[in-house]
């Protein structure tokens, strides 16, 4: 028989005490530290045909690849691997859901990039499908316009080759458990 597990006594957060927060917070830290497995996971079950050339995990990490052969920061690097992970989730919101996913363990350029980069990626499809391919311009004078820009054509937009040699997510696996690392967890949101 599996001994219970220590759990809290209020069944609405209004009744919690200090106690039943702490306890609760033991639980937080190890679920941050499971999550480097989690984005690996997720990164993993993106190995299957979706109609490119190349799986969504093969994208990831040609777009990675491409990254780190260009001398980017690692945040930088694991944010161009694992800016499509949204498609796991939502995949008509994919790039808000990959920034909200990465928000508190990376920069706000880095958030700003990932979570702007489908509709920045538009410029080179969207005129197929009846869209503005121009939409991105309505973020012109963002200070990270730029840097969306070039995120997009140097690392996204290019990596669909099945003839690119990409590392592989074991190259990849120890940038990904120091990037979201529990230590670099920002304060949490709480506005």
């Amino acid at each position: 028989m599996t001994p219970a597990r220590p759990t809290v006594a209020f069944t609405a957060m209004a009744d919690g005490t200090a106690a039943d927060y702490r306890l609760l917070e033991t639980y937080e830290h190890v679920e941050l530290a499971r999550f480097p497995d989690r984005i690996l996971g997720w990164l993993r079950a993106m190995d299957d045909h979706t109609g490119y050339q190349v799986t969504r995990l093969e994208h990831s990490l040609q777009a990675a690849t491409r990254a780190h052969r260009a001398g980017e920061d690692e945040e930088t690097v694991v944010c161009a691997l694992v800016h499509d992970i949204g498609d796991m989730l939502a995949p008509a919101n994919h790039s808000e859901v990959a920034a909200a996913v990465v928000r508190p363990y990376v920069s706000e350029r880095n958030h700003w990039i990932m979570k702007h980069h489908g509709v920045f990626q538009g410029v080179y499809w969207f005129h197929h499908v009846g869209a503005d391919p121009y939409a991105r311009d309505r973020y012109a004078d963002h200070p990270w316009y730029q840097a969306c820009v070039d995120f997009c054509a140097d690392y996204d937009q290019n990596s669909f080759d099945p003839d690119y040699p990409s590392e592989g997510l074991e190259f990849f696996e120890p940038m990904v458990r120091r990037v979201f690392h529990p230590d670099r967890v920002h304060a949490p949101d709480l506005g």
